[in-house]
Order: structure tokens, then sequence, then C-alpha cells
């Protein structure tokens, strides 16, 4: 039992279990691209076969480790059999016992024959079953070492050097690999946090009388029940290949997190902002239009809200094409007709305009809506967007609350730009939604965890009533610690968390992160404050 897993770190594990066995019997064997990315793939004479099974199952007698002989198909069978292959894994469970990686990441050791065509002049090796690259070697073929990332598209391309022992025709990069990185950027905001809630009321004291739709000031859009954490262990544990982290806050951050870890970077509004805008906002549309002004981002990055999580390991070609094309994903719910009014919920508003500048701008009338789920983005778009919209994307950026006048450009318009641009293409998602006000959620829910068969879900709450939190919170709590147990690198201590925890959010943000003078944060508000501003305060934690 550990605090700490992967899948990623128990494929490689498993494989150098296997790897290293062989190397130490003195069997020869190169490493092959297997058919599915999830397991490892070791290649071995034929002739060789009954020595090898001879060593493999020596490794059972290790703590956590399962030897079994199966068929292609994943089915326990005799040694003997034709086509028989050796899986090796170790088993990690976390301290609760609620989650087990296993099997599904294990390595496999398969038997190669040599046989001499007659139609051929030199001998071949066959393969007892499919792979990615071929179903046939020359016997005699160029030995190479490669990385992890020539094994499995789920492992990171970060220029490695090579490791393992492979033939030449497993070692290039096929058409599918992809190899730009691509950033993680999530937008958070503790509602609970009493320094946010002074500076949030002092802001709508300064908009009397201004346009500001009663749903953009539900406090559940503004709840914290540490879905961060969740929807952070998620994207570790099952997209292994996010190159960098941008969490984007108020200047907030939890108790937990590290913030000198180098996976993840916070970043504050007024870095973004800069001297566009109106600081403080709590209008995460107008967050939204500048994400892609997040020094060092990458120009492929995956937006996430804290709501959404990744529910099983996923590879980059499900959010973009290895030639860099952004994916997509269309929702069945159509938009409203007609302008948008003040009446119109935000996102309804937003969808609206979005309509409008996709058909002045492409002549094509947009009608769906997109899945609530992780999304794919293009920096350069989004730049795009700006310099061809730049008074509505400034615009949106100046609302402080949500507005009828306002943009969603990430979760919506960059699709529909990025598709009319060439840039971008549908897809789909297995994907699933929750209400947590909903009285089946509970259900839902157990059936999410049992099954673990979604690509992602979003558990969302926008109109709950104030005494459902508490029990919403429980459920969630319980829900997310069995699904997601293994802590994050970048998670603090719980004792060291603890004692952060009796501090705000803003508070910790003040001790902890460098303070940087740019014009947004210089910049004075309506009523003479500084935006932004947080007074000295003493380290905390």
């Amino acid at each position: 039992m550990v605090e700490q897993a992967t899948p990623l770190a128990l494929w490689q594990r498993n494989l150098d279990l296997v790897t290293q066995t062989l190397d130490k019997a003195g069997i020869d064997y190169f490493c092959v691209r297997h058919a599915d990315d999830l397991r490892s793939a070791v290649a071995v004479p034929l002739a060789r076969k009954g020595e090898t099974l001879r060593v493999l199952q020596e490794l059972a007698g290790q703590p956590q480790v399962t030897v079994s002989v199966v068929n292609a198909q994943g089915k326990q069978v005799s040694a003997s059999e034709q086509g028989a292959i050796v899986q090796v894994f170790h088993c990690v469970s976390d301290p609760g016992s609620t989650t087990i990686i296993g099997s599904r990441f294990a390595s496999e050791v398969e038997f190669w024959q040599l046989v001499t065509p007659s139609d051929r002049p030199t001998a071949e090796i066959v393969a007892p079953r499919g792979n990615q690259v071929a179903a046939s070697l020359p016997a005699q073929g160029e030995p190479v070492t490669v990385p992890a990332s020539r094994l499995t598209r789920f492992a990171p391309e970060r220029g490695e050097p090579g490791r393992y022992r492979s033939r030449a025709e497993f070692a290039g990069l096929g058409h599918e690999h992809v190899t730009f990185p691509i950033d993680a950027v999530y937008t958070w905001v503790d509602g609970n946090d009493t320094d946010w809630l002074e500076r949030k009321n002092r802001a709508l004291r300064q908009q009397a009388g201004a346009e500001i739709n009663e749903v953009a000031l539900d406090p559940s859009r503004y709840v914290s029940r540490d879905e961060l954490r969740y929807s952070l262990r998620s994207l570790v544990g099952f997209l292994p290949w996010i190159r960098m982290i941008y969490l984007v806050t108020d200047d907030q951050i939890p108790p937990w997190l590290d913030v000198d870890h180098p996976m993840i970077k916070v970043v504050r509004h007024r870095d973004i902002f800069r001297d566009t805008g109106q600081l403080p906002t709590f209008n995460s549309h107008a967050i939204e239009s500048r994400l892609h002004r997040i020094e060092g981002l990458s120009e492929h990055f995956i937006y996430v809200n804290d709501d959404m999580f990744f529910g099983r390991p996923l590879l980059p070609t499900k959010f973009f094409h290895a030639n860099g094309i952004a994916k997509f994903f269309p929702s069945p719910a159509q938009l409203d007709v007609g302008p948008a009014t003040i009446h119109d919920a935000p996102v309804t508003a937003a969808g609206k305009n979005n309509r409008r500048h996709i058909q002045d701008r492409f002549g094509r009338t947009i009608t769906q809506k997109m899945r609530h789920v992780p999304y794919a983005l293009r920096k350069s778009v989004l730049e795009d967007i700006e310099r061809q919209l730049t008074d509505e994307v400034l615009g949106t950026a100046d609302h402080q609350f949500r507005h009828p006048a306002d943009l969603s450009i990430p979760s919506s318009l960059q699709h529909y730009w990025s598709y009319f641009s060439g840039k971008a293409t549908p897809a789909t998602i297995a994907y699933t939604y929750a209400d947590l006000a909903h009285p089946a959620t509970p259900v839902q829910l157990a059936r999410l965890l049992a099954r673990r068969d979604r690509d992602a879900f979003c558990l969302n709450d926008t109109e709950s009533a104030e005494v459902s939190i508490p029990e919403q919170h429980a459920m969630l709590t319980e829900f997310l610690t069995a699904y997601f147990p293994f802590r994050a690198p970048f998670e603090l201590p719980a004792d060291v968390e603890a004692e952060r925890a009796r501090h705000t959010a803003t508070a910790l943000a003040s001790a902890s992160l460098p303070r940087h003078a740019t014009p947004a944060a210089a910049r004075p508000s309506r009523d003479g404050q500084v935006d932004g501003a947080i007074g000295d305060r003493e380290p905390v934690g």
C-alpha cells in the first residue's frame, strides 16, 4: 500500500523488472511497441521459451508481483499452448485499498518464432500476435536502445536518452506520435476565502445598477469542495505526457499545494490581465479571455475547470492529432435562437454572441453547444480571435461579473473558429455529467467508481440550496477520495497542510508567491484601492 503511484510509473516498473531479469539470465530479447499503449511487450526467441518461463516464474516469489501465462486475449492458458504469453506485473493499492493498479499496465513476454519462408532468401522471426509496427522481421536486425516514449504513446516525448533494448524497426516515430509539448491550464477560486469574499462584495457595491444576471451571483459558482486537488490527481495519473500545469487564481493558493514544485506554476490574474480588464474580476469569461497571455504557455494546451476530472489513462491523441490539429467535442444540446439579452443565463448569452461572430467571420451558423469537458486549445487561435475581435474580447475582459455581451472563448468560440480555420476537427469522448444537487447522483457516482470507463466526467452544481452544500460535500469527498486516492507529487504533507489550512487562501498566496509589479496590479480601482493588492502578512506555514 502506497500514497503515491501512477499508471506510467507501474508500466515502467513492470518493464524494468522483466528486462532486468532477462539481462541477468543472459536471455536475448528486444522490446516491442505493444498494440496496447498501456502495456509493454518484450520479444524473446521461441527457442528459449523454457528457460524464460523458468526465470520469470521465479519473480512470483517477490512481494506484490504476479506472473501468469495468458493468450493474446488475456485469458489464462497452459504454458505449452501455442502463442502463450507471460504476463508480469506489480499490484499496488492505496492505503485504503480502494484502488488497485495492476494487470492493466503489465509487461508481457511473447515468443517469436524463427522461420525460413520458401519464397524468401533469408530467415525471419514471426510475432505470435499483432503489434504497432510489423508482424514479422528479418532474423538479423540492428539493435538499438530507445526511450520509453518510443514504446508507448502514454509516455511523454521529452528527448530522454535511450534506455530499453529494441530493434531499429521500433525506434522511429510513427505518424500517430505526438511530439509537440502540451500544457494544462486550470482556473480556480476558493469562494470560502473571507478575504476573497470581501473583494467580491466590494466589487458588487461598485456595480450597483449594472446588468448582472443573478445566475452569475449564485454562491455555488464559487464554493470550493477541494475538487481541484482531485482533478489534479486525475491529470497527474492519467495524462503523464502533460509538460507543465498552470494554475490561474486571484491571488489564492490551496493549503496543500507546494508552489515550488517544478510540475506546477501558479499564475495570478494580474500576470495575465496586465494592462487590460478590470481587477479584481469574478467573471470566468473574463479570466478565460486572458489565458493565452500566460508566460511560457505552449502552443497546444488543455484548459480544465476544477469540476472536470479525467476518468482513465488517455493518450495525447484524445485531444490533438499528431499533426497538431486540435479536437473538440460538440454536445447534442442546441443554442437558443435570437440575440443575447440580460434575461439569458450567462452561458446562453455568450453562446449567442459566439454564434453572431462565427456568422460574421465565416458565414456559417452554429447550432450546437460544447460538452463541458477539458478543452484542447491552440494559443495562436486565441491570439487570432483577439486580433480580429479586439473590442469584444477586451470588453469581455473588462466585465468584473458575467455580462450579456461576454464571449465564451475557450469553451466554445475557439473550437468553431479553429474548425473553420482548418485547425480543429470534431471528435467524440466518453463523458459523464453529474449534477450534485440531483437525487440520482449517488447512484451515478457509484456507477462511475465501479466501471471507471469514462474518459472524463464533470461534477457540477450551479443552483443548489445552501442547506444541501454540506451533504454534497460529504458525498463528493467520499467519491473523489475513492476514485483518486494517490497523492500528487506537489501535495504537501498532511501536517503541513493542516497548519496552513488555518489561514485563508489569499493569506497563503501573499506569504508564498513572489510579488510582481505589473500595470494591472498597480492600476487603482473605482474606490481608490489598488486592484488585487494584499496587505503584508506574516509568513504562513
